[in-house]
């Protein structure tokens, strides 16, 4: 199945696009996904790792199961904030 998927500016410019589709089982994880791309786009490296999936507007788990019509988003956490 064809999965949509959005990434954040700094994995999209790594990229070339912010939105894409990728294709994984009919039964794929997140974590599905994630090896999806990183196959496909090898220069994202470690920076994948630390991506956070969120599908649905919710965090979401590597185990968690993903439907063709769900987008699965990959965001890079931030750091700062009060002290």
């Amino acid at each position: 199945m064809q999965v949509s998927v959005r990434l954040n500016a700094v994995l999209a410019q790594i990229v070339g696009a912010s939105r894409l589709q990728v294709t994984v089982s009919d039964d794929a994880t997140v974590a599905d996904v994630l090896q999806a791309l990183a196959m496909a786009y090898p220069g994202l490296g470690a920076r994948l790792e630390r991506a956070v999936p969120v599908v649905g507007g919710s965090h979401a788990r590597l185990t968690d199961q993903v439907g063709a019509d769900q987008e699965v988003a990959f965001l890079m956490p931030v750091a700062g904030g009060a002290a």
